[in-house]
């Protein structure tokens, strides 16, 4: 359906434990509730997008092909638990990249919109109708730079924010405990934009 609604999701500290530069499928822990809210948007048929900065590749810290791995592993855990996550988007580069194949000041690294964009066109998304939840302010800066509602959540590094959001430009719809407090957050704006969108 064009023009649809999405849940995008930064990975570390949201969707699963923060782990530095995690390189192995042993390594994923999802954080308490997250499949079970990651189910809920599901059901109701809204792609749950998964935007991640992976400058470790850059960084020859490990490959492309051990993200993919620690991908399916999030995979099969969150099958376990009637959830799944319809598609991932990350970055490799960094502008300082030992691996020069990696070394780019791109438009796809976070707090840059270019995953999201590219989202959008791949799966018919529409941005200003979508929520981004993040952990990070270069979550909340590419969520504003796309047009999405960005939700941050004291999860991973998300716990250093211990006030009200500093003022910068930023859309900030909400800061949440946890992604199943965002997600509680965002369920009956996916309802009604659904609706709207079904009507047009």
């Amino acid at each position: 359906m064009p023009g649809r609604c999405a849940l995008f999701l930064d990975r570390d500290g949201v969707l699963i434990e923060e782990v530095p530069y995690i390189s192995s499928p042993n390594q994923v822990r999802l954080l308490p509730g997250a499949a079970e809210a990651v189910a809920r948007v599901n059901r109701l048929g809204v792609p749950v997008v998964v935007i991640t900065n992976q400058s470790g590749i850059a960084r020859g810290l490990f490959t492309e092909a051990d993200l993919l791995a620690v991908h399916r592993r999030i995979n099969e855990m969150l099958a376990r638990l009637g959830a799944h996550i319809d598609r991932y988007y990350y970055c490799p580069h960094h502008p300082h990249a030992p691996r020069a194949e990696y070394r780019d000041t791109c438009t796809c690294r976070k707090p840059a919109p270019g995953l999201l964009h590219q989202a959008a066109r791949d799966l018919g998304i529409r941005l200003e109708s979508s929520f981004f939840v993040g952990d990070r302010l270069s979550d909340i800066q590419a969520a504003t730079a796309a047009g999405c509602s960005a939700i941050l959540v004291r999860t991973g590094q998300g716990q250093r924010w211990h006030h009200a959001w500093p003022t910068i430009p930023v859309r900030l719809a909400l800061i949440a405990e946890d992604l199943a407090q965002a997600v509680e957050y965002c369920l009956p704006y996916f309802v009604r934009y659904q609706a709207l969108a079904q009507a047009a």
